[in-house]
Protein backbone atom coordinates (compact mmCIF):
# COMPACT_ATOMS: atom_id res chain seq x y z
CA UNK A 1 0.00 0.00 0.00
CA UNK A 2 1.27 3.47 -0.90
CA UNK A 3 2.30 5.76 1.94
CA UNK A 4 0.41 9.04 1.62
CA UNK A 5 1.30 12.18 3.52
CA UNK A 6 0.57 15.86 3.11
CA UNK A 7 2.98 18.63 2.17
CA UNK A 8 2.56 20.16 5.63
CA UNK A 9 3.47 16.85 7.29
CA UNK A 10 6.51 16.56 5.02
CA UNK A 11 7.63 20.07 5.95
CA UNK A 12 7.26 19.14 9.60
CA UNK A 13 9.46 16.05 9.11
CA UNK A 14 12.31 18.07 7.61
CA UNK A 15 11.91 21.20 9.76
CA UNK A 16 11.25 23.24 6.62
CA UNK A 17 8.96 26.02 5.45
CA UNK A 18 6.45 25.73 2.61
CA UNK A 19 7.24 28.62 0.26
CA UNK A 20 4.93 27.46 -2.51
CA UNK A 21 2.12 24.93 -2.72
CA UNK A 22 -0.92 23.90 -0.71
CA UNK A 23 -0.42 22.38 2.71
CA UNK A 24 -2.72 19.43 1.91
CA UNK A 25 -0.91 18.44 -1.30
CA UNK A 26 -0.60 14.61 -1.20
CA UNK A 27 2.85 13.01 -1.41
CA UNK A 28 3.16 9.27 -2.02
CA UNK A 29 6.80 8.66 -2.92
CA UNK A 30 10.31 10.04 -3.44
CA UNK A 31 12.61 10.17 -6.45
CA UNK A 32 15.45 12.04 -8.13
CA UNK A 33 14.61 15.26 -9.93
CA UNK A 34 14.84 13.77 -13.43
CA UNK A 35 12.56 10.79 -12.76
CA UNK A 36 10.16 12.11 -10.11
CA UNK A 37 6.46 11.95 -10.94
CA UNK A 38 3.42 14.03 -9.90
CA UNK A 39 3.09 12.25 -6.55
CA UNK A 40 6.80 12.30 -5.58
CA UNK A 41 8.99 14.60 -3.53
CA UNK A 42 12.56 15.32 -4.67
CA UNK A 43 15.36 17.69 -3.61
CA UNK A 44 17.85 20.19 -5.01
CA UNK A 45 21.05 19.42 -3.12
CA UNK A 46 23.60 20.60 -5.68
CA UNK A 47 23.44 23.58 -8.00
CA UNK A 48 24.72 21.49 -10.93
CA UNK A 49 21.29 19.82 -10.99
CA UNK A 50 19.47 23.15 -11.37
CA UNK A 51 18.61 22.28 -14.98
CA UNK A 52 16.86 19.10 -13.84
CA UNK A 53 15.09 21.12 -11.16
CA UNK A 54 13.62 23.46 -13.78
CA UNK A 55 12.27 20.48 -15.76
CA UNK A 56 11.16 18.20 -12.93
CA UNK A 57 7.67 16.70 -12.83
CA UNK A 58 7.79 16.21 -9.04
CA UNK A 59 4.88 17.24 -6.85
CA UNK A 60 7.27 18.98 -4.45
CA UNK A 61 10.97 19.75 -4.19
CA UNK A 62 13.04 20.40 -1.06
CA UNK A 63 15.23 23.43 -1.86
CA UNK A 64 17.81 25.60 -0.08
CA UNK A 65 16.48 28.59 1.82
CA UNK A 66 16.25 31.60 -0.44
CA UNK A 67 14.90 29.70 -3.43
CA UNK A 68 11.32 30.82 -4.06
CA UNK A 69 10.92 30.22 -7.81
CA UNK A 70 10.84 26.94 -9.66
CA UNK A 71 8.92 24.89 -12.22
CA UNK A 72 5.29 25.83 -12.61
CA UNK A 73 2.96 23.87 -10.38
CA UNK A 74 5.75 22.35 -8.25
CA UNK A 75 5.53 22.93 -4.49
CA UNK A 76 8.68 24.08 -2.70
CA UNK A 77 9.89 23.40 0.85
CA UNK A 78 12.85 25.50 1.99
CA UNK A 79 15.39 24.01 4.42
CA UNK A 80 18.93 24.68 5.60
CA UNK A 81 20.36 21.49 4.08
CA UNK A 82 18.28 19.83 1.33
CA UNK A 83 20.50 16.72 1.12
CA UNK A 84 20.18 16.04 4.84
CA UNK A 85 16.48 16.83 4.78
CA UNK A 86 15.87 14.39 1.95
CA UNK A 87 17.68 11.68 3.90
CA UNK A 88 15.07 12.20 6.62
CA UNK A 89 12.35 11.68 4.03
CA UNK A 90 14.03 8.50 2.78
CA UNK A 91 14.32 7.20 6.33
CA UNK A 92 10.65 7.80 7.05
CA UNK A 93 9.46 6.17 3.84
CA UNK A 94 11.76 3.20 4.34
CA UNK A 95 10.68 2.71 7.95
CA UNK A 96 7.02 2.93 7.00
CA UNK A 97 7.40 0.45 4.13
CA UNK A 98 9.43 -2.13 6.08
CA UNK A 99 7.19 -4.90 7.29
CA UNK A 100 8.15 -6.44 10.59
CA UNK A 101 6.24 -9.66 11.02
CA UNK A 102 7.27 -11.44 14.20
CA UNK A 103 7.55 -15.17 14.29
CA UNK A 104 9.84 -18.05 13.40
CA UNK A 105 9.54 -19.45 9.88
CA UNK A 106 8.92 -23.21 9.84
CA UNK A 107 12.04 -23.68 7.71
CA UNK A 108 14.25 -21.88 10.22
CA UNK A 109 16.28 -23.83 12.78
CA UNK A 110 16.32 -22.43 16.31
CA UNK A 111 18.10 -24.36 19.05
CA UNK A 112 15.93 -24.89 22.15
CA UNK A 113 18.66 -23.25 24.23
CA UNK A 114 18.58 -20.01 22.21
CA UNK A 115 17.08 -17.04 24.06
CA UNK A 116 14.42 -15.13 22.11
CA UNK A 117 10.74 -14.26 22.17
CA UNK A 118 9.01 -15.68 19.06
CA UNK A 119 6.36 -12.99 19.38
CA UNK A 120 8.95 -10.20 19.33
CA UNK A 121 11.52 -11.30 16.72
CA UNK A 122 11.41 -12.28 13.05
CA UNK A 123 13.43 -15.34 12.01
CA UNK A 124 13.11 -16.00 8.29
CA UNK A 125 13.41 -19.15 6.20
CA UNK A 126 16.67 -21.06 6.34
CA UNK A 127 18.08 -19.06 9.27
CA UNK A 128 19.98 -21.00 11.93
CA UNK A 129 20.21 -19.83 15.55
CA UNK A 130 22.50 -21.96 17.67
CA UNK A 131 22.52 -22.86 21.33
CA UNK A 132 22.90 -20.02 23.80
CA UNK A 133 22.41 -17.25 21.24
CA UNK A 134 20.36 -14.27 22.44
CA UNK A 135 18.18 -12.26 20.04
CA UNK A 136 16.74 -8.90 21.17
CA UNK A 137 13.14 -7.85 20.58
CA UNK A 138 12.36 -6.20 17.26
CA UNK A 139 15.26 -7.90 15.48
CA UNK A 140 14.99 -9.57 12.07
CA UNK A 141 17.24 -12.50 11.16
CA UNK A 142 17.20 -12.80 7.36
CA UNK A 143 17.03 -15.89 5.17
CA UNK A 144 19.91 -18.37 5.51
CA UNK A 145 21.69 -16.29 8.14
CA UNK A 146 23.59 -18.08 10.90
CA UNK A 147 23.89 -16.92 14.51
CA UNK A 148 26.58 -18.87 16.35
CA UNK A 149 26.64 -20.30 19.85
CA UNK A 150 26.30 -17.73 22.66
CA UNK A 151 26.25 -14.78 20.25
CA UNK A 152 24.26 -11.78 21.46
CA UNK A 153 22.18 -9.65 19.10
CA UNK A 154 20.61 -6.46 20.50
CA UNK A 155 17.18 -4.95 19.98
CA UNK A 156 15.84 -3.72 16.63
CA UNK A 157 18.71 -5.10 14.56
CA UNK A 158 18.26 -6.08 10.93
CA UNK A 159 20.42 -8.90 9.61
CA UNK A 160 19.73 -9.45 5.93
CA UNK A 161 20.18 -12.67 3.98
CA UNK A 162 23.25 -14.92 4.29
CA UNK A 163 24.75 -13.04 7.24
CA UNK A 164 27.03 -14.91 9.63
CA UNK A 165 27.57 -13.87 13.24
CA UNK A 166 29.94 -16.38 14.77
CA UNK A 167 30.08 -17.72 18.30
CA UNK A 168 30.12 -15.30 21.25
CA UNK A 169 30.18 -12.16 19.12
CA UNK A 170 28.11 -9.21 20.34
CA UNK A 171 25.94 -6.75 18.39
CA UNK A 172 24.44 -3.66 20.01
CA UNK A 173 21.05 -2.18 19.21
CA UNK A 174 19.82 -1.08 15.77
CA UNK A 175 22.74 -2.71 13.97
CA UNK A 176 22.23 -3.23 10.23
CA UNK A 177 24.13 -6.01 8.43
CA UNK A 178 23.79 -6.15 4.64
CA UNK A 179 23.70 -9.50 2.79
CA UNK A 180 26.76 -11.70 3.12
CA UNK A 181 28.41 -9.82 5.99
CA UNK A 182 30.57 -12.03 8.20
CA UNK A 183 31.16 -11.06 11.83
CA UNK A 184 33.74 -13.01 13.77
CA UNK A 185 35.63 -14.89 11.07
CA UNK A 186 39.03 -16.15 12.20
CA UNK A 187 41.84 -13.63 12.26
CA UNK A 188 44.64 -14.28 9.77
CA UNK A 189 47.39 -15.57 12.01
CA UNK A 190 50.11 -18.15 11.22
CA UNK A 191 53.62 -19.01 12.39
CA UNK A 192 56.23 -20.64 10.16
CA UNK A 193 57.37 -23.83 11.92
CA UNK A 194 59.70 -26.32 10.22
CA UNK A 195 58.77 -24.98 6.81
CA UNK A 196 55.01 -25.11 7.40
CA UNK A 197 52.52 -22.36 8.22
CA UNK A 198 50.91 -23.32 11.53
CA UNK A 199 47.55 -21.71 12.34
CA UNK A 200 47.38 -19.58 15.50
CA UNK A 201 44.09 -20.06 17.32
CA UNK A 202 41.77 -17.03 17.31
CA UNK A 203 39.77 -17.22 20.51
CA UNK A 204 38.51 -13.63 20.92
CA UNK A 205 35.29 -12.05 19.68
CA UNK A 206 33.91 -9.09 17.72
CA UNK A 207 31.85 -6.50 19.57
CA UNK A 208 29.80 -3.97 17.59
CA UNK A 209 28.26 -0.84 19.10
CA UNK A 210 24.78 0.62 18.64
CA UNK A 211 23.64 2.07 15.29
CA UNK A 212 26.46 0.51 13.28
CA UNK A 213 25.84 -0.37 9.63
CA UNK A 214 27.97 -2.93 7.80
CA UNK A 215 27.91 -3.46 4.04
CA UNK A 216 27.48 -6.51 1.88
CA UNK A 217 30.26 -9.12 1.96
CA UNK A 218 32.27 -7.18 4.51
CA UNK A 219 34.28 -9.31 6.95
CA UNK A 220 35.33 -8.41 10.47
CA UNK A 221 37.77 -10.84 12.07
CA UNK A 222 37.50 -11.99 15.64
CA UNK A 223 40.36 -11.08 17.94
CA UNK A 224 43.21 -13.47 18.58
CA UNK A 225 42.23 -12.90 22.19
CA UNK A 226 40.10 -10.11 23.64
CA UNK A 227 37.89 -8.10 21.27
CA UNK A 228 37.80 -6.57 17.82
CA UNK A 229 35.73 -3.43 18.47
CA UNK A 230 33.51 -1.37 16.14
CA UNK A 231 32.35 1.86 17.77
CA UNK A 232 28.87 3.29 17.99
CA UNK A 233 27.47 4.90 14.86
CA UNK A 234 30.23 3.74 12.51
CA UNK A 235 29.17 3.05 8.91
CA UNK A 236 31.13 0.45 6.91
CA UNK A 237 30.63 -0.02 3.18
CA UNK A 238 30.64 -3.20 1.05
CA UNK A 239 33.68 -5.45 0.61
CA UNK A 240 35.70 -4.11 3.52
CA UNK A 241 38.19 -6.27 5.46
CA UNK A 242 38.88 -5.48 9.13
CA UNK A 243 41.56 -7.61 10.75
CA UNK A 244 41.76 -9.14 14.20
CA UNK A 245 42.07 -6.99 17.33
CA UNK A 246 41.33 -3.76 15.48
CA UNK A 247 39.61 -0.97 17.37
CA UNK A 248 37.42 1.27 15.21
CA UNK A 249 36.18 4.41 16.95
CA UNK A 250 32.75 6.01 17.01
CA UNK A 251 31.04 7.47 13.95
CA UNK A 252 33.74 6.48 11.47
CA UNK A 253 33.07 6.18 7.72
CA UNK A 254 34.84 3.30 5.99
CA UNK A 255 34.25 3.09 2.24
CA UNK A 256 34.32 0.09 -0.12
CA UNK A 257 37.45 -2.03 -0.61
CA UNK A 258 39.21 -0.64 2.47
CA UNK A 259 41.61 -3.06 4.16
CA UNK A 260 42.53 -2.55 7.82
CA UNK A 261 45.27 -4.83 9.11
CA UNK A 262 45.30 -6.42 12.54
CA UNK A 263 45.63 -4.40 15.76
CA UNK A 264 45.08 -1.08 14.01
CA UNK A 265 43.33 1.60 16.07
CA UNK A 266 41.12 4.26 14.51
CA UNK A 267 39.97 7.23 16.56
CA UNK A 268 36.49 8.75 16.39
CA UNK A 269 35.14 10.35 13.20
CA UNK A 270 37.82 8.85 10.96
CA UNK A 271 36.98 8.64 7.24
CA UNK A 272 38.73 6.10 5.00
CA UNK A 273 37.90 6.55 1.31
CA UNK A 274 37.77 3.71 -1.22
CA UNK A 275 40.71 1.28 -1.35
CA UNK A 276 42.58 2.99 1.48
CA UNK A 277 44.54 0.54 3.62
CA UNK A 278 46.74 0.24 6.68
CA UNK A 279 49.57 -1.97 7.82
CA UNK A 280 49.08 -3.57 11.21
CA UNK A 281 49.63 -2.04 14.65
CA UNK A 282 49.21 1.62 13.66
CA UNK A 283 47.09 4.32 15.30
CA UNK A 284 45.08 6.94 13.41
CA UNK A 285 43.90 9.95 15.39
CA UNK A 286 40.40 11.43 15.68
CA UNK A 287 38.88 13.36 12.76
CA UNK A 288 41.37 12.03 10.22
CA UNK A 289 40.48 11.66 6.55
CA UNK A 290 42.31 9.23 4.28
CA UNK A 291 41.75 9.83 0.57
CA UNK A 292 41.21 6.99 -1.91
CA UNK A 293 44.04 4.43 -2.10
CA UNK A 294 45.98 6.06 0.72
CA UNK A 295 48.33 3.59 2.42
CA UNK A 296 49.03 4.05 6.12
CA UNK A 297 52.43 2.74 7.21
CA UNK A 298 52.92 4.64 10.47
CA UNK A 299 50.90 6.37 13.18
CA UNK A 300 48.98 9.44 11.98
CA UNK A 301 48.02 12.48 14.05
CA UNK A 302 44.34 13.39 14.01
CA UNK A 303 42.58 16.33 12.45
CA UNK A 304 44.28 16.14 9.04
CA UNK A 305 43.71 14.86 5.51
CA UNK A 306 46.25 12.31 4.24
CA UNK A 307 46.85 10.77 0.84
CA UNK A 308 49.38 8.72 -1.11
CA UNK A 309 51.56 5.72 -0.31
CA UNK A 310 52.92 6.06 2.25
CA UNK A 311 50.16 8.38 3.45
CA UNK A 312 51.38 11.92 4.12
CA UNK A 313 49.52 15.22 4.59
CA UNK A 314 47.43 15.96 1.53
CA UNK A 315 49.05 19.26 0.56
CA UNK A 316 52.51 17.77 0.81
CA UNK A 317 51.47 14.84 -1.36
CA UNK A 318 49.97 17.19 -3.95
CA UNK A 319 53.29 19.07 -4.16
CA UNK A 320 55.12 15.78 -4.72
CA UNK A 321 52.72 14.83 -7.51
CA UNK A 322 53.22 18.21 -9.16
CA UNK A 323 56.99 17.71 -8.98
CA UNK A 324 56.75 14.25 -10.53
CA UNK A 325 54.64 15.62 -13.40
CA UNK A 326 57.41 18.12 -14.15
CA UNK A 327 60.15 15.46 -14.30
CA UNK A 328 59.84 14.65 -18.04
CA UNK A 329 60.42 18.32 -18.98
CA UNK A 330 63.29 18.58 -16.48
CA UNK A 331 64.91 15.49 -18.02
CA UNK A 332 64.62 16.99 -21.49
CA UNK A 333 66.22 20.21 -20.26
CA UNK A 334 69.11 18.27 -18.70
CA UNK A 335 69.62 16.33 -21.94
CA UNK A 336 69.65 19.58 -23.91
CA UNK A 337 72.20 21.11 -21.53
CA UNK A 338 74.39 18.00 -21.75
CA UNK A 339 74.26 18.16 -25.56
CA UNK A 340 75.14 21.84 -25.51
CA UNK A 341 78.08 21.18 -23.22
CA UNK A 342 79.35 18.37 -25.48
CA UNK A 343 79.16 20.64 -28.52
CA UNK A 344 80.90 23.44 -26.64
CA UNK A 345 83.63 21.04 -25.50
CA UNK A 346 84.11 19.70 -29.06
CA UNK A 347 84.38 23.23 -30.47
CA UNK A 348 86.99 24.15 -27.86
CA UNK A 349 89.10 21.12 -28.85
Amino acid sequence: MAIILTLSKLAQWVDGDIVRGGSQLPIAGMAALDVAGPSDVSFLGNEKYHGQFLLTQAAAVIVPRGVVDGPEGVALIAVDNPTLAFSVVVRHFAAASRKFTPGIHPKASVDPCAVLDPDQVCVQAGAVIMAGATIGNGTTIGPNSVIGEDARIGRDCYLMSNVTVRERCVLGERVLLQPGAVIGSDGYGYELVNGRHVKIDQVGIVEIGDDVEIGANTTIDRARFGKTLIGEGTKIDNLVQIGHNCVIGKHCLIVAFVGISGSTRLGNYVTMAGQAATVGHVTIGDNTTLTGRAGVTTNLAGGQVYSGLPAIPFREEMKLRATVRRLPKLIERVKALEQALRLQSAAAD
